[in-house]
């Protein structure tokens, strides 16, 4: 049985860090593109982050968003079977459920995988950016 479980979420104030973990049973991530998605209460969800999958031909590119360019890092650790988001200098806007999402193989997209083609999806872990 696949299952995603993401971690890390909380409560933090702005300009505040959060290391945000996707940990995976039943699959190896390795072999997945991994993305990173976030839906904001009366909003649609929206892709934040890809890394494809670590298998040739795709080796670990990575994809961001616009608004989280240069404060948020998408990673992987093999060993523990885990994909992380690693996010700094968080904004209020930046609340929101985030979930992960896999797709086997390569990504769709040269760097990415559009939510509809996910695979396999974890339930989402909330993230409050807040004073």
């Amino acid at each position: 049985q696949v299952q995603l479980v993401e971690s890390g979420g909380g409560l933090v104030q702005p300009g505040g860090s959060l290391r945000l973990s996707c940990a995976a049973s039943g699959i190896t991530l390795d072999h997945y593109t991994i993305g990173w998605f976030r839906q904001a209460p009366g909003q649609e969800r929206e892709q934040v982050s890809c890394i494809t999958s670590a298998i040739s031909g795709s080796d670990n590119k990575t994809y961001y968003e616009d608004s989280v360019k240069g404060r948020f890092t998408i990673s992987r650790d093999s060993a523990k079977n885990t994909v992380y988001l690693q996010m700094n200098s968080l904004k209020p806007e930046d609340t929101a459920v985030y979930y992960c999402g896999a797709d086997y193989g390569p990504p769709v997209w040269s760097d990415c995988t559009p939510e509809d083609d996910m695979d396999h999806w974890g339930k989402g872990t909330l993230v409050t950016v807040s004073s």
